[in-house]
């Protein structure tokens, strides 16, 4: 221990934040000044990783929540020696592997991506949570942490409150969570937002509350020491910093605490950006270097690290070698692939609701996929997760050998804990609730397809035939919304998400059979609340008819030379069929049906294939419960979809497809009506 190189360290941090911010003429740089003591004593005295093998499975993670502090997090890293300093010195640019908020990059040190505040440290109970399972399956010696950061902004969000309670009510010890007090925020000072005791708000929820003066290097060490020996419960430490910390103005006089520090460069502010620089010990004419005796003492700390982390390999190696059933077991997790299902001996009954086949495929997955945690908002009994749940046992404190979380009602933090499940690596984390909520979900969503997590999304309750719950829980734009995401490309160039809405219980099982295949994107399951019409079969099987869906699209009526193609997914391809009879039987018309779970994969096909399902050169006419935007882009400028462009009613689900127009001789009208234009 050497306090003065410890602050040296700790100031050197604050500089690199100061220069970067300066140079990029973008950021903020008060958080990091403050953070910066927390980061420096976490990192060289506690934070366990290989230097050498940065991916270790078995590392400590650290979430940043802040993503606005990521300058605190690169200039840490770059003593750490994972980023150069071309890296630092370009904060923020074209190309730059420093972007304004940080981006998930295990290699560097980034477990994660943030900047919509409260994701980030739910993402780290999701790992934390993760880890417990991990381990009541393999043995105490999986014994990382999980480490987060927070600011007055995440812990205002209303996330934190699901996050909060979930983490203590788990008990989840290996999660450690630093609170940057400062009591600024961006646009004021806290006071004018809260009057919250939040250290007894956590201790409500079970949490161990220390609270420590967060630039005092011993009661730091003190703090993380206490919370690393804690067994029972997650640690909140509220570390009182000053925003700005270290800054002066021009004649020297300190300049710190100040709103104005917060959200941009420090020149733009009443702080001084060279005398700041030179009261830091830094050299302004090259900000960007590392102190030289800080450099010393880093490398040794590689140096350490690797030795820490070799010693704890031959732990893990002889557990391995005395274990070898459970070691391959922990290997084939870990690697992300599938054991081999068979989702064709996956028998449905007749006419069953697409979330009744669903608990089906869940129940088969209970028993045949080990390593999946299944999580439902409250509504494990009406989403039909409850097909899993029957299989094993919820996760509870000090007892994490079941499969299923029970989140509560916090459909936001399921869906941010799912997301830290799968950084976190080894487990296939799948999430349910009603479609109409996926609303609540967006902000996860989003990040799932940003960080290419293959977080799996059960939205059952899919269309106005909720029924007799009235407009509130009938999505109508839901669809529309989720499926612009499958026209959104990832920084990898492919769709960001995957939708599948199957049209009976053998889509289904194929929906899910995509979706546990799809590992580098989100995927999400839309099902229906009522049972439907099993399509009929073409060839040997329903299911080998219904594996076509894996192209997105695919002809389940099909006729030569038809004189129109109906085009639909979900419930609505059972409606065409009742409207095809008629047409047939009562206009002598020739019809072929399409069915497209998904239009972003049929998008990826090629376009032979496309004009083969959706021949451009015959009238489409296309059926769906939400809005028509659905179904638009398939069926072209000629074509013609019913859909809803209104809100839904209270009412039984059968009044309401008469009310709506959703029966098949109502669609058989409005199809003759559309070929009458044609």
């Amino acid at each position: 221990m050497n306090k003065k190189l410890d602050q040296q360290a700790a100031d050197n941090i604050r500089a690199l934040a100061v220069a970067m911010v300066e140079k990029a003429n973008s950021g903020h740089p008060g958080g990091p000044m403050g953070g910066a003591d927390f980061m420096h004593i976490l990192y060289s005295e506690f934070f366990n990783f290989d230097p050498s093998d940065m991916t270790w499975a078995f590392r400590d993670r650290f979430f940043m929540d802040a993503g606005h502090l990521s300058t605190l997090m690169y200039a840490q890293y770059y003593l750490l020696g994972n980023y150069e300093k071309n890296d630092v010195a370009n904060f923020r640019q074209w190309g730059s592997n420093t972007p304004g908020h940080p981006e998930v990059e295990v290699s560097r040190g980034i477990e994660n991506t943030s900047g919509p505040l409260g994701q980030g440290h739910t993402m780290g109970i999701g790992a934390a949570i993760g880890a417990k399972f991990l381990a009541a399956r393999f043995g105490d010696w999986m014994n990382h942490k999980i480490y987060g950061f927070i600011s007055d902004g995440g812990v205002q969000e209303e996330i934190s409150q699901g996050a909060g309670r979930i983490a203590g009510h788990l008990g989840l010890s290996n999660f450690i969570m630093f609170f940057d007090s400062n009591d600024i925020q961006l646009s004021t000072s806290t006071d004018e937002v809260t009057t919250e005791d939040t250290g007894m708000k956590y201790e409500a929820w079970g949490w161990k509350v220390v609270t420590i003066d967060g630039h005092n290097h011993d009661e730091i060490r003190k703090a993380l020491t206490d919370a690393n020996n804690e067994t029972e419960r997650p640690t909140l430490i509220i570390g009182k910093t000053i925003m700005g910390k270290g800054c002066v103005t021009a004649d020297g006089s300190m300049f710190e605490g100040e709103c104005e520090l917060h959200g941009q460069p420090i020149g733009h502010t009443g702080a001084d950006y060279t005398k700041t620089l030179l009261n830091l010990g830094a050299n302004p004419e090259s900000p960007f270097d590392i102190y030289e005796d800080v450099s010393a003492f880093y490398k040794n700390i590689l140096k350490e690290k690797t030795v820490k982390a070799a010693e704890k390999k031959v732990e893990i190696e002889a557990w391995r070698q005395a274990n070898g059933e459970l070691a391959a077991k922990l290997d084939f997790f870990l690697s992300g692939k599938l054991p081999e299902l068979d989702f064709e001996s996956i028998e449905h009954k007749a006419g069953l609701a697409s979330r009744a086949a669903s608990s089906g495929v869940l129940a088969y997955l209970a028993e045949n996929v080990e390593n999946m945690i299944v999580s439902s908002a409250d509504l494990s009994n009406s989403d039909k997760t409850d097909g899993f749940l029957k299989k094993t046992h919820a996760l509870k404190k000090g007892d994490f050998s079941g499969s299923f979380l029970q989140a509560g009602v916090a459909e936001l933090t399921m869906a941010c804990i799912a997301n830290g499940l799968a950084l976190h690596g080894g487990i296939i984390p799948v999430v349910a609730t009603f479609f109409v909520f996926s609303d609540y979900m967006k902000p996860a969503i989003r990040l799932s397809g940003i960080q290419e997590l293959g977080v799996k999304y059960v939205w059952t309750h899919d269309a106005f035939r909720v029924g007799e719950d009235g407009p509130t829980h009938q999505p109508v734009e839901q669809e529309a919304q989720i499926r612009l995401l499958e026209k959104l490309k990832n920084h990898s160039g492919k769709p960001s998400f995957l939708a599948l809405r199957p049209a009976d219980s053998a889509e289904t099982s194929v929906a899910w059979k995509m979706a546990l295949e799809n590992t580098s994107t989100p995927t999400g399951l839309i099902l229906s609340r009522q049972g439907i019409k099993d399509l009929p079969a073409k060839g040997a099987s329903r299911y080998s008819d219904a594996l076509a869906a894996e192209k997105g699209g695919y002809l389940v009526k099909e006729v030569e030379n038809p004189d129109v193609v109906l085009i639909a997914n979900g419930s609505e391809v059972a409606t065409l069929f009742a409207a095809a009879e008629i047409l047939e039987s009562e206009n002598g018309l020739k019809v072929s049906i399409a069915s497209v779970i998904s239009e972003g994969v049929f998008r990826l096909q090629s376009k032979a294939y496309q004009n083969s399902v959706i021949p451009k050169n015959k009238p489409l006419f296309g059926l769906t419960a939400g809005l028509p935007v659905n179904l638009e882009g398939l069926v072209g400028d000629s074509g013609k979809v019913f859909g809803l462009d209104h809100f839904g009613y209270s009412a039984p689900a059968t009044v309401l497809d008469e009310k709506f127009g959703f029966t098949g001789e109502k669609v058989s009208k409005e199809v003759l009506e559309y070929l009458k234009t044609v």
